[in-house]
């Protein structure tokens, strides 16, 4: 009896299991072979969807200052994104008061981002 089990386990392979070394000498394991680095098809298009979705929400939901410094913060007109003290020096404001606006809008587009529901959830 005691054989007979033994054998099934015999089969058994863990994926945490070594199963040869790499060129620097470290172990590499059957998971390690296994795992897939391909995005997930869902999680892209929902990340793509909620991309989309904010660009149109920032026009709508944000104003004047607001808007001009999401938009320099980080980038959304194609150019490179820019630090607080860089926008600060381009406005005309202080950079403290720049943390504050950019805190604000980013706290009013969160609110409403969290108030839709995702097309997964309809």
């Amino acid at each position: 009896m005691y054989l007979r089990s033994k054998r099934k386990t015999s089969r058994e392979v863990s994926l945490y299991e070594p199963v040869g070394t790499d060129k620097e000498g470290n172990q590499i394991r059957l998971l390690d072979i296994c795992e897939s680095d391909d995005p997930d098809v869902v999680e892209t298009l929902d990340l793509k969807w909620r991309i989309s979705l904010l660009h149109k929400m920032i026009p709508e939901i944000l104003h004047g200052r607001e808007r001009q410094i999401i938009v320099l913060r980080y980038g959304l007109d194609g150019a490179r994104p820019l630090t607080q003290r860089e926008i600060a020096a381009r406005i005309g404001i202080s950079r403290s008061y720049v943390s504050r606006i950019e805190k604000k809008a980013l706290k009013r587009l969160r609110d409403e981002f969290e108030s839709i529901e995702t097309p997964a959830h309809e």
